[in-house]
Parts: structure tokens; sequence; C-alpha cells
């Protein structure tokens, strides 16, 4: 019987021929990653062992992304926390505030995450880095702080789903969208503790920026992680950033897969998720008339730099609708920098957005754009749970940028088309 992509990742790190789906294994990571608000604790259990070490400095990615700056004196003590640990241990990979970035966006930017990777990550949308042909998966502190010490964690292999994505997309479609009409369909449970991979002709004309936003809300739909298989977009991203060697994986024919869905994007319209589960999608043009009070367009999910561009272009010569308001958070300094000489960051202040330094801040409820109660959102983040963004009674709408940049200058959501943009 042939292996999944997931499997050969999983059986080659744990020093296998083979592994099948129910497995228990132990297996080496390449990168083990936490932030502001999972590594203190994961620290604090390390330095309990009494332990002058870690495994490997360079195989630990340290992030402060979620409540930096600062917004407070818990989340300074918390961010000094891994301060101090990166300058103990001399920890390569460590972003303080001014060179971080979002993580699942930095990381990859940065080359440090590469194709055939086996990565954990103390945060949920670790699977992001699947985009990229890597087995990423969420796991909790003290999994990271045990992996600190020895560099392994141990896995139950995941049963694999195969997504077969085909045609052309319509306009103002993008990776987003095709992830939300997947979990519109299967279900915010629909692949627990399962591989979620993505494949098929279509995935071929999606840039690396739509693959990451697929395989970021994997969990979204409670897979164990998700995954497409690297290929010449793959390979052009990562030539230029890889920090190390790396191997590339594909599915043997013969594979198992316990589910089998195909997709054609003829069908897929740009979607909104309502309140409040991800699985609650229609497509904009049934979306009603939903006024909203703020937009949010950044994250780990939609923060990268064609991300940023198809915002521009809807802002372009706009203006934020009345009694709206629009925040915009590159997901890096490189994306910022790249909008700041592009001219978009000019274009977002034009038509009445604020621009802020790459944070998770808002996505999570933290800072930067809470919600009052009765107010709703619209954002390009990955979750629009009771009190995600705030106030329990308030509501988040989640969409691509085109749709929320589109409705930030309606004033309700609503599509590009409306504003009378054509889509490529």
């Amino acid at each position: 019987m042939g292996m999944t992509i997931t499997e050969k990742i999983l059986a080659d790190h744990a020093g296998k021929k083979e592994v099948v789906a129910g497995e228990l294994i132990m297996a080496k990571v390449d990168l083990c990653l936490a932030n502001d608000v999972t590594a203190p604790i994961a620290i604090k259990e390390f330095e309990k062992t009494g332990l002058n070490k870690v495994f490997d400095n360079e195989r630990i990615a340290l992030v402060p992304d979620h409540f930096t700056p600062n917004k407070d004196i818990n989340s300074a003590e918390q961010a000094k926390l891994l301060r101090d640990f990166a300058r103990k241990y001399n920890i390569k990979h460590y972003f303080e505030v001014g060179e971080m970035g979002v993580e699942h966006a930095l990381l990859p930017e940065k080359g440090i995450v590469l194709p055939g990777d086996l990565v954990i990550g103390a945060d949920s949308h670790t699977c992001t880095y699947g985009a990229l042909g890597a087995f990423a998966t969420g796991v909790g502190s003290s999994d990271i702080a045990a992996c600190y010490m020895t560099g392994e964690a141990w896995f139950k292999v995941p049963e694999s789903m195969k997504f077969v994505i085909k045609g052309k997309k319509r306009p103002f479609v993008y990776g987003k969208d095709i992830i939300l009409y997947i979990i519109g369909r299967i279900g915010v449970d629909g692949a627990l503790y399962r591989a979620m991979e993505f494949t098929g002709e279509a995935i071929k004309d999606l840039s690396m920026d739509s693959r990451f936003s697929i395989t970021n809300m994997a969990i979204e739909a409670g897979g164990k992680n998700g995954i497409i298989p690297a290929d010449e977009v793959t390979i052009s991203y990562v030539k230029e950033r890889a920090t190390r060697d790396f191997k590339i994986y594909q599915s043997d024919k013969d594979a198992k897969y316990v589910f089998e869905m195909e997709i054609d994007l003829k069908d897929v319209e740009p979607q909104v998720a309502f309140p409040h589960l991800p699985e609650n999608t229609r497509p904009v043009s049934m979306a009603g008339n939903v006024t909203i009070d703020q937009v949010v367009i950044g994250s780990c999910t939609n923060g990268r730099m064609e991300d940023m561009r198809v915002a521009a272009k809807i802002l372009k010569g706009r203006k934020v609708a009345p009694y709206v308001r629009l925040i915009i958070i590159p997901a890096t300094q490189q994306i910022y920098r790249d909008c700041i000489k592009e001219g978009l960051t000019e274009i977002f202040l034009d038509a009445g957005a604020a621009v802020s330094t790459p944070t998770c801040g808002p996505c999570l409820g933290g800072h930067m754009g809470i919600l009052a109660k009765g107010e709703r959102a619209i954002a390009t983040t990955n979750r629009n749970f009771v009190g995600r963004m705030g106030h329990p009674e308030s509501e988040v709408y989640l969409s691509n940028p085109a749709v929320a940049a589109a409705s930030a200058v309606l004033g309700r959501i609503g599509s590009p088309e409306e504003l009378g943009i054509k889509g490529e």
C-alpha cells in the first residue's frame, strides 16, 4: 500500500520505512515555534528541568506577535520571558519588535520553514506551513517544552482526506474563498484529526499567498494538518529563501484516503462566513444588507503581499464609509516595507485606513481593534467565534481582502463589483 505525503514525512522523521493511520510514533522535529502567549508556559516548564541547554538553538523559533507591541504590563512580562530565554540559550530565530511579523507569515518569508519539514508550534495555525509541502501542526506548550529538551514529539498518524481543486477561478476568488467553501461543506469538525491534502489542476494556478490561506485554515475544519504537495511555484518561492537543504515528498498513486472531494472553482463565489462559526458560509452575493462598524485586513491568513495589493486595488481613489473603521496590518516588516515602496500605504491612508505595525492584535481580541457590544466587523482573519474580537455580543464576519476592502467603502458587506471594479 502506498503512502500519502503526510505519512511519508512522518515516517522519515520517525526513522521508519512506513507508517499507517492511527499508529503512534516519536519523530524528530525540524522546527518548534511559539509566541508571546504560548512560549512562556513552555519556558517555565523547561526551566524546571534544570537543563542548561536546548536540543538545538537553530531549530527553535520565538516570535512575540500576539500582544506586541505590548498592550499592558502583563503582556510586557510575557514578552520579556521570551527575550530572556532567547538571550540565555542563544536562540537564533528570535524576532524582536521591529524585526518580527505574524509568525506564520514571517517564518516562510525568512526561509526557516521548508518543504518536507516536520514542524510543531504552540499555535493552532501552525498548519499554515503545509502550503510548502511540510507537515506542520499545532501542539500544547508542554509539548514545546519537551521538544526544547529532546528535539522530538509524539504523534498519532492522521488519516488523510483529499480535496481535488479543478477549473478556473471566478473574479475576486482567492485561497481564502476555497477553504471557506470547503469548511462550509464539511463543517468545523469535518476533518477532525485528519490530514487535509489539497491537490488538482487549479492549485497550480494559485499563488503561494493563496496557498498559505488554504492550509492556514485547515484547523478550522478540525484538521491535524493541511498540506499542498510542492510544485514549481513552491520551489520558486523557497529557492531564494532556503537556509538549509530540503526534501520534496509526493503522495503515492495508491495512497489511501478516507475521504475525497472534488471542487470545481466555477461553483465558488467570494465567500463570507457569518457568525459564529467559519462553517456558516454563504456567497457574498447572498450576504444581504449587513452593515458594519469595523474592517480588519491582515492576520496570518490574509496579511501577505497579495492581500495588500488586492485591498489597494479596491481602495484606490475611494474613501472608507463614514463611521467605519478600517485597520490594515501588513503581516511582516518586509511586507510593510513593500507596501510603502509600491505606494500601497499611501492608498490606504488616503482612503482613511489606519495602518499598523505587524501584530496579531485584533484577530484574537487582544488589542488594536476591539469590538464593543453590538458592533460588527468583517475581517480577513480566520475565526469568528462568540467574543473572538471583543464583546461577546459583537459579531465577526470572515472574507477575503477584496470583499473586506469593498465592504469598508460600502459601509456594509458587499463585493468589488458593486463598486464597478472588474476582477482579473
